[in-house]
């Protein structure tokens, strides 16, 4: 059994990235639904990097846009989201935050994205495949695709636990299994999670996210000490397009669910507001730690 490190709420500076925060002033951030878009708008804003920002109807926040020089618009206007860029002279972006798969009515593509499509083929992709095909596409516009990361290293995890709560022999048990699954399904761009209860599966992360993933396997748990969650980096997987990330309402559902505790990429998960995330844990009594996946 690997030794469990006890670290503070600042363990987020143990393991930084080796990437040194690209020199750019002007940044487009093709920004989904969620909390990350914000965070990562405040970082560049203490860097002093202007930014423009793409939202989507109906996934971005309006409070994401407000005050911002910004477009909004639906996912399959790929010709108008280009030449906005183009016109502004943005050469850097990154993609962050979520969006959830549109079907081909949802996305109303214009005949770039309907090209786009035909070529690589919608139903054919996972995540991650769809993801690295659009950014090829992006790429081969003259455009640079960055990791959020790289510019909010602050939110990338550390290794150790995040609060009070510590693994105990069980809870290693089955984040040992946890990792195990995951390294097998990585390679079919399924998910980043698993849950796993007293070394059984209880449910494998697919195309409906994490937090459906835990609502879902609420009802599956058996008597006794609650499951675990546990999300990783795929192997192989561009960590500049989607990394795991949890936040407070991912301790919040875990809680709701009856989990014992999350397990994490230390290094590759973005973690949301660790102060609150370690404080609703330690409410919680559940553990969350950053780990290294070799170690398991």
């Amino acid at each position: 059994m690997p030794a469990r490190k006890k670290s503070s709420i600042k363990q987020n500076s143990k393991k930084e990235v080796s990437q040194k925060t690209p020199a750019i002033k002007h940044l487009g951030v093709i920004a989904g639904g969620g909390q990350l878009p914000a965070r990562l708008l405040e970082a560049c804003d203490k860097q002093n990097i202007e930014v423009f920002v793409i939202g989507f109807d109906g996934h971005t926040s309006p409070e994401v846009l407000k005050g911002r020089t910004h477009m909004l618009t639906r996912v399959g206007a790929a010709s108008q989201i280009i030449n906005t860029l183009k016109a502004h002279e943005i050469k850097n972006l990154v993609m962050v935050g979520a969006l959830k798969r549109p079907t081909l009515s949802e996305l109303r593509p214009d005949t770039r994205t309907a090209k786009f499509f035909a070529r690589v083929g919608l139903k054919a992709l996972g995540d991650d495949g769809l993801l690295k095909a659009v950014k090829s596409e992006l790429e081969n516009e003259g455009f640079k695709i960055h990791g959020a990361h790289q510019f909010a290293k602050e939110l990338l995890a550390g290794e150790g636990t995040l609060g009070k709560a510590n693994p105990n022999k069980a809870d290693i048990a089955d984040i040992k299994r946890g990792v195990e699954i995951l390294t097998h399904t990585s390679t079919l761009d399924i998910g980043q999670a698993v849950i796993i209860q007293q070394g059984i599966v209880l449910g494998v992360e697919a195309i409906e996210g994490t937090d459906a993933l835990i609502e879902r396997c609420a009802s599956y748990q058996r008597k006794g000490k609650g499951g675990v969650l546990v999300k990783l980096c795929k192997e192989g997987q561009d960590e500049n397009l989607d990394l795991p990330t949890i936040g407070p309402h991912t301790i919040k559902m875990a809680k709701e669910a009856g989990l014992s505790g999350i397990a994490i990429h230390a290094g590759k998960t973005l973690l949301l507001e660790s102060q609150t995330v370690a404080t609703k844990a330690d409410q919680a009594k559940m553990f969350v730690i950053g780990i290294n996946p070799k170690d398991y």
